[in-house]
């Protein structure tokens, strides 16, 4: 019995098949690769992976920095008095939240992300760096909304302050968020050590409590200037005038501009500085 060959060779780049029909031509040149994904879809999908991966052992470190704030107030209850001071007091401890997730947090994934190889991950997927960042960002900064509800709520209640227009709260976390996740990510990501990345994370969160919380009246004009280079200022500062009788959205929305602007240049940087982490 004769054997026949799985294939035969017809004519240079030419195959036949056993059953003497053409094969596809042999060129030489290997397969495309598939094209990378666009940004938005693979946004999405990081955002979502992102989102499942850290909701259980992010929730507890979102009540801690609930409590935290709350307890923030209560201790302020006895200490400050109404009008601008409370305003401000409860305007800082909402926006608090924000910073421990946003900025500490994320601080510290992204340095734990480079420091454990993780970015090598991320650079063998077809996605664009600026979704890694952007995503993740988003992830971590949708953990800071039921904390900085319920510590506004809280606070207001505390203070005997309106709740009528903490409808804000849809601007000021998204934005602010955006311009603290990207400092945040930016940090870990340039730290040169796992260590050092957590320093920064809580020296952040250590600014935005002292500067933040603490009325800017009482302030010397010196760590006022540093108030002004903090971007969850402006995020505060927009809270705080929403609590007044007659709120000035000119204001508010300046304020909220600033936090949008920060956002994007922050946001740029930390996705410059994933670049510069994955390569090397």
């Amino acid at each position: 019995m004769s054997v026949v060959p799985l294939e035969a060779e017809a004519g240079p780049g030419v195959a036949v098949a056993a059953d003497g029909s053409a094969a596809a031509p042999r060129t030489g040149v290997p397969a495309a690769l598939a094209p990378k994904a666009r940004l938005l879809p693979a946004l999405a999908a990081v955002y979502r992976a992102q989102l499942s991966r850290a909701r259980v052992a992010r929730i507890p470190l979102l009540f801690v920095a609930t409590f935290q704030s709350v307890g923030i107030m209560i201790l302020m209850r006895g200490v400050v008095d109404a009008g601008e001071e409370a305003r401000a007091v409860v305007a800082g401890s909402s926006v608090l939240v924000v910073a421990f997730v946003a900025l500490n947090l994320l601080a510290q994934y992204f340095g734990q992300l480079r420091a454990g190889g993780g970015l090598d991950h991320y650079a063998t997927l077809p996605v664009p760096p600026a979704s890694v960042v952007l995503g993740t960002a988003a992830a971590y900064a949708s953990f800071t909304v039921p904390g900085t509800l319920v510590t506004a709520v809280v606070g207001s209640t505390l203070f005997q302050l309106p709740l009528t227009q903490l409808w804000v709260l849809a601007a000021v976390i998204p934005l602010s968020g955006a311009a603290l996740a990207g400092l945040g990510a930016a940090l870990g990501l340039l730290a040169p050590r796992q260590e050092l990345a957590t320093l920064l994370g809580q020296l952040g969160m250590s600014a935005a409590l002292l500067l933040g919380v603490l009325p800017a009246g009482h302030m010397p004009a010196p760590v006022a200037w540093a108030r002004d280079l903090l971007p969850s200022t402006y995020g505060v500062e927009a809270l705080a005038r929403t609590f007044e009788a007659d709120p000035d959205w000119l204001a508010v929305a300046a304020d909220l501009a600033v936090c949008a602007g920060v956002g994007v240049v922050s946001l740029a940087v930390a996705t410059w500085a994933y670049r510069r982490a994955a390569v090397r």
